[in-house]
């Protein structure tokens, strides 16, 4: 269970330090007239530092140490 949970994590922290950020778009309704009307949408970035990746990526191989070496020493 452990070590599945260290694999995901650092694979989230390997995703996280290649992909440094992302971009979304919401629309916001600026005047509605029955069944038509006028939207705008928004562009939102999202960014982080690559050393966010990096943490998450030592903290998932930490669980991933730790739940084989508990589970190598319990057979």
């Amino acid at each position: 269970m452990k070590t599945a949970l260290g694999v995901i994590i650092f694979s989230v922290g390997l995703i996280m330090t290649v992909y440094a950020g992302f971009n979304y778009i919401s629309n916001e309704n600026l005047v509605n007239i029955g069944t038509s009307g006028l939207t705008k949408g928004s562009d939102h970035m999202v960014y982080w530092q690559p050393y966010v990746g990096f943490g998450i990526m030592a903290l998932g191989g930490a669980i991933l140490t730790i739940g084989r070496s508990k589970s190598l020493a319990h057979p």
